[in-house]
């Protein structure tokens, strides 16, 4: 026992004690019988497994535990209390059958009221007085709180086993599913449905692969759901999530990413899920950058135009070196001032004062300019090729910050 009984046990005869439990080992056999029996009435569903000799490991849990019960305290020693072992088996059980500890620890108080029914029984057929019998319930109760610590222990390790494997499977499903080849093969699809299969996870028609930036390296992972898989082990933890574009998901995933910094590549099908990771890849390092806003998972379909634009920023140098060779002999402020006035006249293509409202400047400053950037750059305006380029390279300049966003 893990504390010797009180006085009111320990006063009762010892002739008696051991009266009392002769009669309760002789009535084990039939009473574990009893609380199987009326167990699987109250829980049809319970598993039953057999062990090598065919008979129910819960019943021969059961009788031990009454039998290891009823020596402790005949015995009297306050040393050590033993717990039978499969009562760990039972708790490692409800992991491997997808059930919580609830249910078994009900089973076990069913049967603590059962037993202490028939121990009732005997106590008053050898006349133990009430007072050493409630301290026996003490005992009793004591004893079943082991029990549960067993079955806790048990499934504790059991579903840490669960899911380290589960993880382990994941992180092979990730990788076949991210990894970008030039064409993508049958066995490859066989081994994406089978090792899918292997952690429950149903392959979806389309995906989004996010990547995301820790807000602290301690930080809890996402409170996403079993049907988004999360890889934590990566230094930038990445997110594949299934059917993006469902009703609901945007706000499900907001809200679990709360705190949370990162990119949610556009939804693919699922074969070309490593572009998706592609595309969430660069955005977050515009976000490290601070080319992008941070402080929340942003979506790559919102930021298209940086995404398109700052990424291959050597090729877009070039092409604005050359474009925008005119403003070589302006200065900086001027030079400034009029590709700000030049982006805004190819965006609308209108007159002095819508150009002149979107700059927030006056409608004659405007036609000062405009007159300025004829002179500089002539015919080359008029030329489709040549506005597209200077607006590909002005609108990369704002996006870096360089120029001034329109007025509101």
């Amino acid at each position: 026992m893990a504390s010797p009984l009180r006085s009111a046990w320990r006063e009762v005869p010892r002739s008696r004690v051991r009266h009392f439990a002769r009669l309760a080992l002789d009535e084990v056999p039939v009473l574990a019988e009893d609380i199987f029996r009326e167990i699987r009435r109250e829980y049809p569903n319970l598993v039953i497994v057999p062990d090598e000799s065919g008979e129910p490991v819960a019943l021969v849990g059961i009788r031990r535990a009454l039998e290891h019960f009823v020596r402790d305290v005949s015995d009297g020693s306050g040393g050590p209390r033993e717990h039978p072992e499969v009562f760990q088996e039972f708790g490692r059980g409800q992991v491997q059958h997808g059930r919580s500890l609830d249910s078994l620890q009900a089973m076990y108080r069913l049967g603590v009221r059962l037993a202490w029914r028939r121990l009732a029984e005997i106590g008053q057929q050898v006349e133990i007085p009430a007072p050493a019998m409630y301290e026996l319930a003490e005992s009793g109760f004591e004893y079943l709180d082991g029990l549960v610590a067993e079955s806790m222990r048990g499934y504790a390790e059991a579903a840490a086993r669960q899911a380290g494997e589960r993880l382990r499977l994941q992180r092979r499903l990730l990788d076949l599913l991210l990894t970008e080849r030039p064409r993508k093969s049958p066995a490859d699809a066989d081994a994406l449905a089978e090792r899918a299969a292997r952690i429950g996870w149903p392959l979806p028609e389309r995906v989004a692969v996010a990547v995301l930036l820790r807000p602290a390296r301690e930080a809890l992972a996402p409170a996403v759901g079993r049907d988004v898989l999360l890889d934590m082990e990566c230094e930038q933890p990445r997110m594949v999530l299934p059917d993006p574009e469902e009703a609901g998901r945007p706000e499900l995933l907001r809200r679990a990413t709360a705190g949370w910094s990162g990119a949610v590549g556009p939804p693919v099908p699922l074969a070309e899920a490593a572009k998706s990771l592609r595309w969430a890849e660069a955005a977050v390092r515009l976000m490290e950058r601070r080319l992008l806003p941070a402080g929340e998972v942003l979506h790559c379909t919102e930021h298209t135009e940086a995404l398109v634009l700052l990424p291959p920023e050597e090729l877009i140098d070039a092409l604005a070196r050359r474009r925008l060779a005119p403003l070589a002999g302006c200065g900086p402020a001027q030079g400034r001032r009029l590709a700000e006035t030049l982006l805004a006249w190819l965006e609308t293509r209108g007159g002095a004062p819508e150009i002149a409202d979107r700059l927030g400047v006056h409608p004659q400053t405007v036609r000062y300019r405009l007159r300025q950037i004829r002179e500089l750059w002539g015919d080359e305006v008029e030329d489709p090729d040549r506005r597209f380029e200077l607006e590909l390279v002005l609108r990369a300049q704002r996006l870096r910050g360089d120029l001034l966003p329109p007025a509101p």
